[in-house]
């Protein structure tokens, strides 16, 4: 993009490198304009298989912190568009009631589409509410107020890190060290919790720029939710925090003596990492990568990749990426399999424009040859629906050990919107799997997922594109207690009441 205020941009209509594609069998570059800028929007796929986008860039600030001088905010739109991969173009929708630039956006178990926080369009204050996008129109704004006692001014901090439970209530888990849950019923956001990280070395340290993960959710677990946040800060720490929403984990423990749901310590990674990745692959583990120790410098980048395992609840070095990525990098899963790298600024100014496909190990055997694929489902059917079988056909039947539902992803500053997997119960036979559809949409929101059948090497399959159909579960109603949630001693000593401290750069724009 080239804003109308820039210097130097070329003739033609500013937006007219406002987005591209990316195709995959050939590797080509289709350019596409677009109405309004985009930069820093939040995405995510919808139901039916169009991309909705919300938040832009209104004007670009200054790098400076603020309220110094030459302190000038950077400003959200409030513009909003549908992407139609059919016709690849953008449809303006209605704006939302004030800018965003920096929002998230969440999907709700019944299909609908939720904007969180972002940087407004008049003063570049934070707009601490979220819009629910029903299909026609924009919801009132609903105020992202959890009304913490002992800690007035709540703000949700920019691209707010947010998972759809299998409650169908949504969980605020970073950057920012307080938790919360939001119930869609009520319109209600309570506290949950708060994070063990920074603690009082550092009272002002958050994760800004660290990953959350909701670990995947499978038969095994009973589709119980645990999230993972890692990573963040500058300079970045390595630490990770789990927290369980099972119902065990709702209850005292010896992992939680004062209160239930806590965040427990997580195994370290062996690199601090700011402006990080982490992505669900089809075995279930975590591929973590990209990031450094300090923000946006590429001295300090780390191109080891990392796997976390839920199952050992441990990290594993893996294969080195080849370009260092830190600011506005992106990964992403591929129907084959693989994970799509791209992007990052090792500094300012500085664009890193190589793409990478890594290639995990479960493509190899121990001696580094090609492992054997399962066969794909020569008959995945085009659509699926909450809790009716269906049959998938293959010659390798009696090797799967697991089928893998994951979400189409969006990713962008360390976090993927709506990264989701969701495993399907199954009973194999001679060559064929006779599989159940995922529980209810609290589990398994409607939309598009790849389905991958796993062998029991940990080997994928290539993905099935398939829609989740059917009706929308009932949201559940969840006891919590948030006054039962002291308020940490490395808050109270915090010298500010917003939630995030002085930025890395000047669009966190923290007062």
């Amino acid at each position: 993009n080239c804003p109308p205020q820039q210097t130097g941009c070329p003739a033609g209509p500013p937006y007219a490198q406002g987005a591209a594609l990316f195709d995959l069998s050939d590797n080509s570059v289709h350019i596409l304009a677009t109405n309004w800028d985009m930069f820093c929007n939040g995405m995510s796929m919808m139901q039916d298989g169009r991309v909705l986008v919300s938040g832009g860039t209104k004007s670009y600030g200054t790098l400076a912190l603020v309220g110094a001088q030459g302190d000038a905010p950077f400003l959200g739109l409030p513009n909003a568009s549908i992407f139609d991969p059919s016709s690849e173009a953008f449809i303006d929708l209605p704006a939302t009631a004030h800018g965003r630039w920096y929002p998230t956006l969440t999907e709700l178990s019944d299909g609908r589409m939720m904007t969180t926080s972002g940087l407004n369009d008049s003063d570049g204050s934070n707009n601490n509410t979220s819009e629910i996008w029903n299909g026609q129109q924009w919801s009132t704004e609903i105020v992202g107020d959890p009304h913490i006692a002992n800690f007035p001014g709540f703000e949700f901090p920019l691209y707010p890190r947010m998972h759809l439970l299998p409650t169908g209530h949504i969980f605020y888990s970073a950057p920012s060290s307080a938790t919360l849950d939001f119930d869609p019923t009520s319109q209600i956001w309570t506290l949950v919790a708060w994070t063990i990280y920074p603690g009082l070395n550092d009272p002002n340290g958050e994760r800004t720029y660290g990953s959350s993960v909701l670990l995947p959710l499978t038969p095994q677990n009973n589709y119980s939710p645990k999230v993972m946040i890692m990573g963040g800060d500058n300079p970045a720490t390595k630490t990770t925090e789990l927290m369980d929403l099972s119902p065990a984990g709702m209850q005292i423990s010896a992992a939680c003596p004062n209160y239930a749901p806590c965040w427990v310590q997580g195994p370290p990674m062996a690199q601090a990492r700011v402006e990080m990745e982490a992505t669900i692959l089809p075995s279930g583990k975590i591929l973590v990568d990209a990031g450094s120790a300090q923000d946006e410098d590429a001295k300090t980048a780390s191109l080891e990749t990392e796997i976390y395992d839920p199952a050992s609840n441990s990290f594993s070095l893996a294969a080195s990426s080849s370009f260092p990525r830190l600011y506005h990098n992106i990964q992403l899963l591929l129907p084959d399999g693989t994970v799509l790298l791209a992007g990052g600024n090792p500094a300012q100014g500085i664009f890193e424009k190589h793409i990478e496909i890594y290639q995990p190990s479960y493509f190899f055997n121990s001696d580094g040859s090609p492992a054997t694929r399962p066969k794909a489902a020569s008959d995945a059917p085009s659509s699926i629906t909450y809790g009716q079988s269906f049959t998938l056909s293959t010659p390798d039947a009696s090797t799967i050990a697991s089928i893998a539902l994951i979400k189409a992803g969006s990713v962008t500053h360390s976090f993927d919107m709506d990264q989701r997997y969701v495993g399907l119960s199954f009973t194999a036979g001679q060559a064929t799997l006779k599989v159940t559809g995922p529980p209810n949409s609290n589990v398994a929101p409607p939309g598009y997922y790849m389905l991958f059948l796993v062998n029991k090497a940990g080997t994928p399959s290539l993905a099935s594109w398939v829609q989740v159909l059917g009706s929308a579960a009932a949201v559940a109603k969840v006891e919590l207690h948030p006054e039962r949630v002291p308020t940490p001693a490395y808050i109270i000593q915090r010298k500010h009441v917003t939630e995030s401290p002085l930025p890395l750069r000047k669009e966190m724009h923290i007062h």
